[in-house]
């Protein structure tokens, strides 16, 4: 048995039990790739995998236990490869992240400068998306930490660590009727087109929740994942805007109009996660205390060491996370 066949094993897995986009991954033939999985195969005296003529249809009984001990393997691999690369020089390296564009404009650029400073001969690669998007890549490996808010179901086999909270706001031009409103609730919201941020695809968003409670139905008139685009089309007239606290600028957003809008939607909570077994390099964990001050290198190794997300919440429960209203 090698490293290499066990490599293509979780490949095949990761790649929906297709061993042409597995080979495509890991750079090397399709034929290669069937032909070490059958010596696999032949040696452990079962098969991994159930196939309909050259197709792969689904794991075996014995093939998914076997692919969960494989991955377990590989991991603990990377690990001892970060290990030995912290040990070496732990100031040289990459650090992937994944997050979304209001984290990435609004909230990142101050913690990149610091990291930078502390860290200039670490490479640093930000990948924006949405939650699906930023699950994906975190779940695929293409990326060590990423940086989200709800969506915690899509994080399953993740540590997810609480960095702060936040509420929405909205924004108007100076000129629209709201923009006078001594009170915002959701009736008068209800009565102007709405632009804000893409639904989450995997679950319930609290936004159209929010409407739905009061027995009301939003006019969404556009929808975006970047803030920066949202208020353009609010200065164009399109609706009112709904955005998240962090992504008001005084200055830059000087011309609009910012409403509280914390009593009518519930407070959001962004976090860092990355996945579980996984071995963090030192800068990975001064970039995370850097994000949020309360998560100590301490703190971040036993919530690594939690047995589920419950246990990592319990480990916060006493934290006082800093609130953008």
């Amino acid at each position: 048995m090698k490293l290499q066949q066990l490599r293509y094993l979780a490949a095949i897995v990761e790649n929906g039990l297709n061993i042409s986009a597995a080979a495509e991954k890991l750079h090397t033939s399709q034929p290669g790739v069937s032909r070490q999985i059958k010596l696999l195969e032949d040696e452990l005296g079962f098969e991994l995998f159930i196939r309909e003529g050259r197709s792969l249809t689904r794991l075996t009984q014995s093939g998914q236990r076997v692919v969960e001990r494989a991955q377990r393997i590989l991991r603990e691999t990377q690990a001892i490869k970060g290990m030995s690369l912290d040990v070496r020089d732990s100031q040289r390296g990459t650090l992937s992240i994944a997050t979304t564009h209001t984290q990435a404009r609004y909230v990142l650029p101050p913690v990149i400068a610091k990291f930078r400073e502390k860290y200039p001969k670490v490479r640093l690669h930000l990948h924006q998306g949405t939650s699906e998007q930023i699950s994906e890549m975190l779940a695929s490996e293409h990326v060590d930490l990423a940086i989200g808010t709800g969506s915690r179901e899509q994080f399953g086999n993740c540590v997810l660590l609480p960095c702060y909270e936040w509420y929405r706001r909205i924004v108007v031009p100076k000129a629209h009727p709201l923009a006078r409103a001594r009170s915002l609730s959701i009736e008068k919201l209800a009565q102007h087109p709405i632009v804000t941020y893409v639904f989450s695809l995997s679950g319930p968003s609290s936004l159209p929740a929010a409407f739905e409670r009061a027995g009301l139905e939003p006019d969404i008139a556009l929808t975006a994942r970047d803030a920066d685009v949202i208020k353009t089309y609010v200065r164009l007239g399109l609706g009112v805007g709904i955005v998240a606290a962090m992504a008001i600028d005084p200055v830059e957003d000087s011309d609009l109009v910012s409403l509280d809008a914390s009593h009518l939607f519930p407070r959001h909570l962004t976090w860092v996660g990355y996945r579980r077994g996984v071995f963090l390099r030192r800068y990975a964990y001064d970039f995370m205390h850097l994000l949020a001050p309360h998560l100590e290198r301490a703190r971040i190794a036993k919530a690594t060491q939690a047995a589920d997300q419950d246990g990592v919440d319990e480990l916060f429960a006493d934290v006082k996370l800093p609130l953008f209203a």
